[in-house]
């Protein structure tokens, strides 16, 4: 099976457990990067407005894969915003798909997350895991927002996180 794993990073921890991904499924690892350097004014306002930011390399290269591994953070609740012209293409050149997300999780779940990738697409995802940065950090720490934001996993934790992944997608 022809596998892309996807990802999109801000911080760089979605990055590094598609990385681990990528590797232990021999998938081609493919990162988009914006135009331009996002801010935390354009993350706001990419939400509010469901704004779609240049991203590269265009989405156009999928065709080629039986299936795609998306990795993105959660913003608000929402996915990250450079996620969106590879959700759109899906909607136009459908083909099966999984999201991953390790992200802050401060707020809790995310249960708009299926509804906005079937929206976003068209068509119902293989798979969806959505993992929290504050399920890493031992609770007995009481771990705050800022805590979260700044955290970095690891590779051993990406490692893990990958190996649990995996299982999930039942290859």
């Amino acid at each position: 099976m022809n596998i892309a794993i996807v990802s999109y990073s801000y911080t760089g921890n979605n990055d590094m457990f598609a990385a681990c991904v990528a590797r232990d499924l021999l998938a081609t690892h493919i990162k988009i990067t914006t135009q331009k350097p996002l801010t935390m004014r354009n993350i706001i306002l990419d939400i509010i407005f469901t704004r779609t930011p240049k991203v590269q390399p265009y989405p156009n290269s999928l065709k080629q894969y039986d299936l795609v591994l998306f990795f993105a953070p959660i913003w608000m609740g929402h996915i990250a915003s450079p996620l969106r012209a590879y959700l759109h293409y899906l909607k136009s050149n459908p083909q099966a798909y999984g999201f991953f997300s390790i992200s802050g999780g401060a707020a809790g779940e995310n249960p708009k997350l299926f509804a906005e990738l079937l929206k976003g697409t068209g068509i119902k995802p293989v798979i969806v895991l959505d993992l929290h940065i504050k399920d890493l950090i031992p609770q007995n720490l009481n771990p705050t927002r800022n805590d979260i934001s700044a955290y970095k996993i690891s590779e051993t934790e990406a490692s893990l996180l990958s190996s649990a992944a995996i299982k999930e997608i039942n290859l």
